[in-house]
Order: structure tokens, then sequence, then C-alpha cells
């Protein structure tokens, strides 16, 4: 098949928007300029790509698979881009990087002081669920990850550069706040307020129960760390969390740490990309400065 990047590129952007005139907004070029594009690129492939109903555009079977391989030689194309600018210019270029929802405590921090050291580099950060996490590499949408539990299903490079605590924490005049230590089994009829699921603190807590023959119901889910921060100290129940998400109300003393036997929990925090991620020259350099960097600025920020 003998079509040109530019035809790929331009049904990349109207498979992307499913539609004509939003491509054509994109990528400054009129609607008759894309439809005609598309119509040379279908010749050459032999099949429709699209089909039309009413208003409303569809990818044909045929446009779903080209539009997977498009979406990967896209993104590949940016890399080399960004990778000769680099090369040009000194470090330079677009970093990708999502975080799962409990790293925002900690992330900006580490962000800042990289982009002191490499100010011409621009920063895109998306804050995400661990199913989010999970969606966004396997569709090679972001760089690097930070995140908790890296997937097992995929094929990955991880490297862990700190510890991520995860204790229950309660309302300081809690019943069991003034104890030395509480058995699981006392946990039992307490009212849990939980991340959505799909959440991989969520995950981590429920496999801790379970191994103690104990599965309890939520009294409420919430989609934010802060909000459940704010019903505990409401004292509307208890709740597991990293240790990172409540570091500040420990130690105002907002919120008191439940000494229950097994906890703390210890897992790692991991840097995270998919294993045939080729890294640009800036993402490489975010990558030193993390695995050097992040523990030292953890414990002093701690």
């Amino acid at each position: 098949m003998h079509f040109t990047f530019r035809q790929l590129q331009i049904f990349e952007s109207v498979a992307r928007w499913l539609s004509y005139s939003r491509a054509s907004e994109e990528l400054h070029l009129t609607q008759p300029a894309v439809s005609m594009q598309i119509r040379q690129l279908e010749d050459f492939v032999g099949l429709p790509l699209f089909e039309q109903m009413g208003k409303r555009v569809f990818l044909t079977h045929a446009g779903e698979e080209l539009y997977q391989h498009a979406r990967v030689i896209a993104r590949q194309m940016k890399d080399a881009k960004e990778a000769m600018e680099s090369l040009r210019e000194g470090m330079s270029g677009r970093l990708d990087i999502a975080i799962i929802s409990t790293a925002k405590y900690f992330a900006p921090a580490l962000l800042s002081r990289f982009c002191e050291l490499y100010p011409a580099v621009q920063l895109k950060l998306s804050v995400s669920n661990r199913e989010g996490i999970v969606r966004q590499l396997q569709h090679n949408e972001v760089d690097l990850v930070i995140m908790g539990q890296p997937p097992e299903e995929m094929g990955v490079v991880m490297e862990s550069f700190a510890r991520n605590a995860h204790i229950i924490v309660v309302h300081p005049l809690h019943r069991l706040a003034g104890r030395a230590q509480v058995a699981v089994e006392e946990l039992m009829q307490e009212a849990f307020l939980m991340r959505e699921k799909g959440s991989g603190t969520r995950q981590l807590l429920e496999r801790f129960l379970l191994a103690h023959g104990i599965e309890v119901q939520p009294r409420m889910e919430m989609s934010s760390n802060e909000t459940i921060k704010q019903a505990v100290i409401a004292g509307m129940g208890i709740a597991f969390l990293s240790e990172h998400t409540v570091t500040l109300e420990l130690q105002t003393g907002r919120l008191k740490s439940l000494p229950v036997c097994g906890l703390p929990i210890e897992r790692d925090w991991t840097l995270v990309h998919h294993r045939d991620k080729r890294l640009s020259p800036v993402a490489r350099a975010f990558k030193s400065f993390l695995l050097e960097q992040a523990p030292i600025m953890l414990v002093r920020g701690s």
C-alpha cells in the first residue's frame, strides 16, 4: 500500500474525533481536502474505513484495525520529533506523565524540582485511578506512570523509588483510637469509607481483610482521597489510605493512625512504562532524576 504519512495522519485525526469537521480544524485543512485524502486512502487500502449514518461517523472493522496502527505510528513520529528537538536544542520537548491519584500528595514537588533543572521541558500531567492508569499504558497515551502496584497482565518496565505505607485512620476520639493494639476482627463492625471500585488502595484493603476472613461493605464510596479524609475527620467512619495522603492530618492531630495487627502494609512507589516504549531523552532524564531524588525528597518531606 502506497499511502502517505500525511494521509495516515489525517485518517488518525478523523478516527479519533469521528468527525471530518473537527479533524479539519485540528489539521488546519478544509473539510473537502480531508474528505479527498480519506477517499484516496480508502482506494489504496481497497476497503471502506468509515461509514456515515445521518450526521454521525463510524469506523468500519477495517477502519478500527488501521486506527490501532495509526495511533502507534503517530506516537512514534511524535517521539522521533521530540528526540530530534532535544538533540538539536538541548534538553527540551514534552513529557506526558500520568500519576495514580494518591501520588498527587508528593508528585507535584518532584515535578517542580525537575522543571527547575530543565526549564525548557513542557510537562503534561494527568491524574487517574488504577484502571485509568492501566488504560493509558495500554493505549500508549503517556510516556511514564507513577503508581503503586504495576499491572501484572501487561509487559511493563518498572523501577521502585520509595516506600508506600498504607494505614487505617480514624477520628482522634474514635473508640479504638487510644488502644495500643487492635485486632483485625475488631474492624468487622466499623463503617468503612472506601475508594471507588478499580482503585488500587481499595483492592489492597479488600485483599488484606479477606486474608483474615473478613468481608465488609463500605458505608460510602468516594473517588477522592481528600473527600475520604474530610469524612473521617467529620466522624463518618474509618478509612484505609496511603500514609503519604494523611501526613499533615496526622501531624496536626486531626486524624489518628489505628495500630491494627498486620498494618501498615508496605508497598513500593514505582515508575512504570510499557516494555516496548522508546523513551525520549526528556523521559530518560526524568527517570534518572526520579530514581535519584525521590527517595531523598520524600524522606525529607515526611
